[in-house]
């Protein structure tokens, strides 16, 4: 197998990762940590973040926002969260201004591990959006918590 091959190989695992979990490299999970630290740098702003518990809150009490998956297709297909628009991350700033227009609209964000809809989230801000979340710990932490997937 050339070199090439095994690398299309690999990404091509990647993208299957959501529906085999076990296909994860570690390669995978080093970059995830440092695109991480890289958000967090001085002057780099910080993320609001909502955490799984507290958007069942405003699942309980109806609080409006909207949430939007910002994975990749293959992924978005392994399952997503009830109610959620699928956006991925890379068209994310053509799409919403028409979607959403209101920029003091909440807006919460999610991908697999909360990395990517960190990034997201930062595009956002600088779209002019205030009120933009991205869901600590992603779409693994919302099927732990048992909130309603399809």
């Amino acid at each position: 197998m050339r070199v090439g091959h095994r690398k299309a190989l690999t990404a091509g695992l990647l993208i299957a990762a959501p529906c085999f979990p076990g296909l994860i490299s570690c390669r995978s999970t080093e970059w995830q940590g440092a695109r991480a630290r890289q958000l967090e740098q001085p002057g780099a702003g910080r993320i609001q973040e909502v955490t799984v518990s507290q958007l069942s809150a405003w699942i309980a009490t109806r609080r409006q926002y909207t949430l939007i998956d910002v994975r990749e297709d293959g992924e978005w297909s392994c399952g997503h969260a009830a109610g959620a628009l699928h956006i991925p991350r890379w068209t994310l700033s053509e799409r919403l201004p028409c979607l959403l227009p209101d920029r003091d609209a909440t807006v919460v964000l999610y991908c697999l591990g909360g990395v990517r809809s960190a990034a997201a989230a930062a595009t956002l801000e600088r779209m002019g959006y205030r009120n933009v979340f991205s869901l600590a710990g992603g779409f693994k932490k919302y099927r732990e918590a048992g909130l309603p997937v399809i």
